[in-house]
């Protein structure tokens, strides 16, 4: 808003990037979409304000941004400022590494006195350093606010029988708003329907339903129309609701980034929320048996690596946030966080 140009927000997610115009509209900036959701008239209507300098942000995904036509529309004005969100997408070292990403300095390129910023929640060193490279940030261009998220309550359970867990836990957090995430679509599907027998307010996410639905079983979520959302991992990058109480992991995640990102959407107002891991050996085996059907050797070595630092996560004696922060490397961690279930 403080340049006279306009900024480009490069996004990896359609319903992310509307969440965020959305907004952005109703506190009066002026911001602007281009992708495939919109119609032909309502993308013309987009380009013309852009042509007309009416609008100051414009969020496109990597692969529209790389387009002939959109990158002539962008040297025909002033680009002031270009914003990379999520830019650990950009590393291979990172846990969603999108290969468009990787091509952005191109884009760059065209725009030599634009700004340029980065910004990510889940960066591990090697994936900061990886950001800097591919994007010629200097050195002196970081800035890390704390990974610690102090009010979240941290828990790992061993999985039992994690129905009747999962089930009581919600229970526990009755009319409140609460994500569930499922390793596969069957899983989601299952519970969802089981917890619906059940009484409660529950719809699915997963990448198997078609985009109008998912669409709309995430409005639902965000305008409280529903309590629960059982998803798999495909859920959540694109929402900007504040007031989840709670996230379940019925089956473990693949990797500490996914795990802290997913806790991360819950208690984004400030007031305390909580988190629970059910831990179960089986759920191992089968990431185990992923990792085998990889072709790639390092890709390979890399998921293993991955596992082991989630598996040491889950296991650990001491207090939870110690792992977790080292692993983004954040040395000074207090001993004690009277906010998980190993320090109480």
């Amino acid at each position: 808003i403080v340049f006279d140009g306009i900024t480009l927000v490069i996004s990896p997610l359609i319903s992310l990037m509307q969440d965020q115009v959305r907004q952005l509209i109703e506190l009066d900036i002026p911001a602007v979409v281009l992708n495939s959701s919109l119609s032909t008239d309502e993308y013309q209507q987009n380009i013309d304000s852009i042509r007309q300098g009416q609008s100051k942000l414009l969020f496109l995904a990597p692969e529209t941004a790389l387009q002939g036509n959109i990158l002539s529309l962008l040297q025909s004005v002033d680009v002031a400022c270009v914003a990379i969100d999520e830019a650990h997408c950009i590393s291979e070292w990172g846990h969603e590494f999108r290969p468009e990403y990787r091509q952005l300095d191109q884009l760059l390129s065209c725009f030599p006195n634009a700004v340029t910023v980065a910004l990510t929640a889940t960066a591990t060193p090697r994936v900061r350093e990886d950001i800097k490279r591919q994007l010629n940030i200097e050195e002196n261009s970081e800035y890390i606010a704390s990974f610690d998220r102090p009010n979240l309550y941290l828990e790992v359970r061993p999985k039992e029988s994690a129905y009747s867990q999962t089930k009581h836990y919600i229970e526990k957090h009755a009319k409140q708003s609460g994500i569930v995430y499922c390793q596969s679509r069957s899983a989601v599907d299952e519970l969802s329907a089981k917890l619906k027998q059940d009484g409660f307010s529950v719809l699915p996410y997963h990448a198997g339903l078609n985009s109008q639905k998912r669409a709309l079983n995430q409005e639902k979520f965000v305008r409280d129309d529903v309590d629960i959302i059982v998803a798999t991992i495909a859920f959540g990058m694109g929402i900007n609701k504040p007031d989840v109480r709670y996230v379940v992991h019925y089956d473990l995640p693949k990797n500490i980034e996914s795990y802290y990102q997913q806790i991360g959407r819950a208690g984004r107002d400030g007031q305390d929320a909580d988190c629970l891991l059910l831990f179960g050996y089986g759920d191992t085996g089968k990431i185990r048996f992923f990792i085998d059907q990889m072709n790639n050797e390092q890709e390979k070595r890399l998921a293993t690596m991955h596992l082991n630092q989630m598996l040491a996560l889950a296991e650990t004696e001491e207090c939870r946030r110690v792992p977790l922060l080292q692993y983004f490397g954040e040395p000074e961690v207090q001993e004690s966080c009277v906010k998980c279930d190993n320090c109480l």
